[in-house]
């Protein structure tokens, strides 16, 4: 709303829609004994010495803050193992991010942050082991749209206490506004969001109302997590030079806008960046012992050119162009050499998209049904599989995800016939998991004439969200697809639909012969959920504000906050004498977490205090406008 002062400067207060529904249960719940720590702890990219542990402190005034870090054997840190202290700012958005060493191989660690009284809750996490190993179960998963609905796949991995780690493989956040990804009806799970996010403060925002997810917060402080981003961390439909929903008129340089959203990215990720400071490589591997290789790829943003869309004509001579780059040469050499090393079983391959050929016929044409997966770009995948068969490399399996749906194949060699009932001429396997809760689009044809056209297909499920379970041991790997029946609601039940396997030796998958069943491995107790030690009793305050930014601005400021009970806002603004310049008084609010944009277009530069006042809390910040 517009609001004129004749003595003052204009400035408009804008409030999201979201932000003005009735109280709204479903919306992030933010339990005030967690403070500071309110988005909850994480913890990535184990290594057989070392993991990285992360946390969030939400500061209650500007300036740097020092925060505590311990790791133990045990729940109540009797045993600690390696604790320090870590300073952290607005420049890191107050995010605090430890790569712990001097850690023993698979080995399950517990750990937590202090400031002054205050204690996070509890994380747990674990090593990679070394050497022989029997066994490794993994959750995999994608795409996880807040809107769509609840995370209640989420909720379901983190019930469960027979994993090693997790694998989240691309589009952990959605970019869009509220209700701009189409994806979903309840608009109680709509972001507070106006507009698509594009700079540094948005993307930082996003991170953080997704950090905010009781359900996201609950499976992220049992297991470590290993993950790469796909476009939506970014823009739909990203590539190298620029994205298919990128306006460069309205959301500015591209690579500043992709640079922002990797920044945001590993500020807010418990992820290992190559050299202190680079967060443009992502692309890496992990070692389970001598059992397995994880190889996570980059088939984004490091080295693809342009996506060609949908419905693409065979002959289309960019799919033809031996030139077109999925990974770049840099990182195909680099998955070459993983695929080549002799000193792992297996070689699991991590890809945001999918790799199988999927193709069908319209009258006489052959159309690629979507050339952003690996079918845009069929030289590369070619390279590839050459290498594969080339090198007589067995035992390889790709892990994908981005597509919202369920499937199991066979890959067919560039160059080889396909032969269905024996799996000849397949070079390797794949396995995609559900999505968390995005919705599949319309498919190209139903599963079964999919499968009757493309035979490589083994099983293909599009309306289920979920994950799949993934098993690796020495004689097989086997993947179930877990499907959960809803994300409208909370409540939901789980079904164990399908179960395929490669085994030892094969290039190709069978049925498996059972569910997988209960892990027989020593996983200790899952670690509570909720704050046990604190240092804080009681809560008073009715308003938490996690971020005001960007700070300093050149036109207007975010503020992103938590109600503990719907209530009006007063928000004013003064400059350094202290005159008001604006004030205003909010709709009501809802509970839960709300966000205001204050524009600040037509104030002098210079500095001015924002005040945000509740039932019973008064919130300040300095704030610094540029031009």
């Amino acid at each position: 709303m517009k609001v004129f002062y004749p003595l003052f400067a204009f400035i408009l207060l804008s409030l999201s829609a979201s932000a003005q529904l009735p109280a709204m249960p479903p919306r992030p719940a933010v339990n005030t004994l967690l403070a500071p720590f309110y988005h909850g702890v994480a913890s990535g990219d184990p290594l057989s010495d070392r993991v990285i542990i992360w946390t969030r402190y939400t500061p209650t005034s500007v300036g740097s803050v020092s925060v505590n870090w311990q790791v133990a054997t045990d729940t109540l840190f009797a045993h600690i193992v390696n604790s320090g202290t870590v300073t952290t700012d607005s420049t890191k958005d107050y995010t605090v991010k430890v790569d712990v060493t001097g850690l023993s191989a698979n080995t399950w660690y517990y750990y937590r942050f202090i400031s002054g009284s205050a204690i996070s809750i509890m994380g747990r996490t674990k090593t990679l082991p070394v050497g022989d190993v029997d066994s490794i179960r993994l959750a995999v998963f994608s795409c996880s749209d807040f809107e769509a609905g609840y995370f209640n796949a989420y909720n379901d991995i983190s019930k469960r206490n027979d994993l090693s780690a997790i694998v989240h493989l691309g589009d952990f956040y959605y970019e869009y506004r509220a209700g701009g990804g189409g994806s979903g009806t309840d608009t109680s799970r709509f972001h507070p969001f106006t507009r698509d996010a594009y700079m540094l403060s948005d993307y930082r925002l996003w991170e953080s109302q997704y950090k905010l997810d009781q359900d996201l917060r609950a499976m992220l402080q049992q297991y470590p997590l290993i993950m790469v981003w796909d476009d939506h961390e970014v823009c739909d439909n990203s590539w190298f030079q620029s994205a298919l929903n990128h306006d460069p008129a309205t959301q500015g340089n591209w690579f500043v806008r992709k640079n922002a959203a990797k920044k945001a990215y590993f500020e807010w990720n418990p992820i290992r960046p190559i050299a202190t400071g680079n967060d443009t490589i992502i692309h890496r591997n992990f070692n389970f012992g001598k059992l397995f290789n994880l190889v996570m790829l980059d088939t984004r943003l490091e080295g693809r050119d342009s996506s060609l869309g949908s419905a693409i004509p065979s002959t289309n001579t960019y799919l033809i162009d031996t030139n077109r780059k999925m990974l770049g040469t840099t990182q195909l050499n680099w998955l070459k050499s993983n695929l080549s090393d002799t000193s792992t079983r297996w070689k699991i391959v991590g890809s945001q998209v999918m790799v199988a050929p999927l193709s069908y016929n319209v009258l006489t044409t052959t159309l690629i049904a979507n050339g952003d997966q690996w079918d845009g770009y069929p030289a590369e995948r070619k390279r590839v599989f050459n290498h594969i068969s080339q090198n007589h490399i067995k035992d390889v399996v790709f892990l994908s995800g981005d597509i919202h749906s369920s499937w199991a194949m066979d890959l067919p060699g560039a160059d080889s016939t396909y032969v269905s009932a024996t799996g000849g001429g397949s070079v390797a396997t794949e396995f995609i998991g559900s999505s968390i809760t995005s919705t599949a689009g319309t498919p190209p044809a139903t599963p079964a004439a999919i499968m009757a056209m493309d035979p490589w297909f083994k099983y293909i499920e599009f309306t289920m969200r979920g994950y799949l379970l993934f098993d690796i041991n020495k004689t097989r790997v086997q993947g179930d697809f877990i499907h959960i029946s809803g994300t409208d609601t909370r409540s939901y039940t789980k079904t164990n639909d399908a179960q395929w396997v490669n085994l030892d030796g094969e290039r190709h998958l069978r049925i498996a012969s059972s569910v997988l069943g209960s892990n027989p491995g020593n996983n200790p107790p899952l670690v509570n959920p909720f704050p046990v030690r604190t240092g804080v009793n009681t809560i008073e305050n009715d308003m938490i504000v996690f971020n005001c930014y960007p700070n300093p601005t050149t036109s207007d400021i975010n503020i992103q906050y938590y109600l503990s009970q719907s209530c009006q806002l007063t928000i004013s603004i003064s400059d350094i004498s202290g005159r008001i310049v604006y004030q205003t008084k909010t709709n009501e609010l809802p509970m839960g977490v709300n966000k205001s944009t204050l524009e600040l277009n037509n104030l002098t530069p210079g500095n001015y205090l924002v005040k945000i006042q509740s039932l019973n809390t008064i919130y300040t910040n300095k704030v610094v406008l540029s031009k």
